[in-house]
């Protein structure tokens, strides 16, 4: 085998790995979620092209680029007085390193995210640019075989990512530009093939700088740990109850207050939760069934001057059921339906929107980016998916789903759009989503996807509502691992 080169690896031994079947990673910075401390690291491909291997690192140093460019682009809006559409390129760039030192390891995680080609009408905020930060700094130490007793444990300190059970409250995020992270402590418990509990107690970090105009003139400014907030939990997962049956039950708690860079909702909530579901299998149906309840208080508006809490009290439910076909190709057919509550009266001191808190919503919404026309709140959606591969390294995807408001008097959150009369229809419209996706090796990804929101009568005649053209977003994307 020829050394000294990133890309220089024999083709016999390139191709003993890529046929080897492997769970792909998402498209996004994610070599630093690949190897598990207590399971090992089998579950995703080695990139063939890496530079561990090309710079003859010693096996205690782990090293990794990932580098992400899409072209987005929206024709047409949805969010409240804003007019015509909108372009980005976005760039995700990351550096993973890590220093493995027996059961103890030290690692960092560097992200430079940024828009290009958003202009000052774009809204360009952190959720798309976090220039030059590190979402990671941490010290960690695992057993697998702890005190000898069959279990594993592990202990995570300092800055770090999340990534708990559906990813619907907490998780890492995946398309969008910038990812949530956390500071303080993790332990983990692992009975293996039996249950796994994990407990934390964090502050969220903060993404600087806040503002379009900062963004968009590249100003740099070190993203801090929410002092004033605090969120914690414990997730409890049991393997196999019966007939291939995985649980889990969580409970979160999150206690926001004020500081002088960052006025909150004071939101203080209590979020339990328990989730059922089977793994899709050929020739058989699997399911999945969630349930979240949210309790507590929340300011009515982020002003410093505004004093009134309301009683907080929401819920979600989401289900779905799918058969995979045995058959070429393999296909997956779903049924979905999620309900998130929303505000019954905008007039009493009582809240009912249900909040998301810090989770993802890819994977049941669509494309966020600059599109994200949907989120976790305020939403009744029954809808349909179908996913086939006619080859292991070429996926496609295709999600239908209807829209209606759970609350007709709430607001359609992303779109900020309300009418508190309650009088024009909830009807907020269809969305269909069709996505590609092309592996050429464990190094190298491409994806693609187009969406189009069929505007209904509320995203039509609401207040401030924009022009009632329908919705086309389209990206293209590419990912390189190293």
């Amino acid at each position: 085998m020829m050394t000294g080169s990133l890309c220089c690896v024999s083709v016999e031994s390139a191709q003993a790995a890529e046929n080897k079947s492997y769970t792909q990673p998402p498209l996004a910075a994610f070599s630093s979620q690949m190897s598990d401390a207590l399971l090992g690291s089998s579950k995703y491909a080695k990139p063939i092209w890496n530079l561990h291997d090309a710079l003859n690192l010693p096996k205690w140093l782990s090293l990794t680029v990932d580098q992400r460019t899409r072209y987005e682009t929206r024709d047409g809006s949805y969010k409240a007085n804003s007019l015509g559409g909108d372009q980005q390129i976005p760039l995700q760039t990351d550096v993973w390193l890590q220093v493995n030192l027996g059961a103890f390891r030290l690692g960092t995680e560097f992200l430079d995210a940024r828009a290009p080609g958003a202009d000052s009408g774009s809204g360009v905020n952190n959720t798309q640019a976090d220039d030059a930060d590190f979402i990671q700094g941490y010290a960690a130490w695992a057993d697998q075989n702890i005190f000898y007793s069959g279990m594993g444990a592990e202990v995570v300190a300092g800055r770090q990512t999340l990534n708990l059970g559906s990813r619907r409250l907490v998780g890492r995020n995946v398309f969008r530009n910038t990812i949530n992270s956390f500071t303080g402590i993790k332990l983990r418990l692992l009975d293996y093939d039996t249950w796994q509990f994990t407990g934390f107690v964090t502050m969220p970090v903060i993404r600087y700088p806040k503002s379009s105009a900062d963004i968009l003139d590249n100003i740099h400014v070190w993203d801090q740990e929410d002092t004033h907030t605090w969120f914690s939990g414990g997730f409890l997962e049991v393997y196999d109850l019966a007939w291939g049956i995985n649980s889990e039950l969580y409970l979160y708690h999150l206690d926001e207050g004020d500081s002088n860079r960052n006025q909150t909702s004071n939101r203080r909530y209590f979020t339990p939760g328990v989730r059922f579901y089977s793994k899709p299998k050929k020739a058989q149906f699997d399911f999945q069934s969630e349930t979240i309840g949210q309790t507590g208080t929340v300011r009515s508006s982020t002003a410093a001057s505004n004093s009134t809490n309301l009683d907080h009290t929401a819920w979600f439910q989401h289900v779905d059921i799918g058969y995979t076909f045995d058959m070429p190709w393999s296909p997956r057919l779903a049924l979905e339906y999620d309900y998130a509550s929303g505000d019954k009266n905008p007039y009493d001191n009582k809240d009912q929107r249900f909040d998301t808190l810090y989770g993802v919503r890819r994977g049941d919404f669509g494309p966020t980016g600059i599109y994200g026309a949907f989120a976790r709140s305020n939403i009744n959606t029954p809808g349909y998916r179908i996913n086939f591969g006619p080859t292991s390294d070429l996926k496609f995807g295709i999600s239908h789903r209807v829209f209606w408001l759970a609350s007709n008097k709430d607001a359609w959150t992303t779109a900020n759009l309300q009418d508190k009369t309650g009088d024009t229809s909830g009807y907020v419209g269809h969305q269909l989503d069709l996505t590609t996706r092309w592996d050429v090796n464990s190094s190298l990804n491409f994806e693609t996807g187009w969406t189009h929101l069929f505007k209904g009568a509320f995203a039509k005649d609401a207040p401030s509502a924009p022009d009632q053209q329908d919705i086309d977003y389209f990206y293209v994307e590419s990912q390189l691992r190293f």
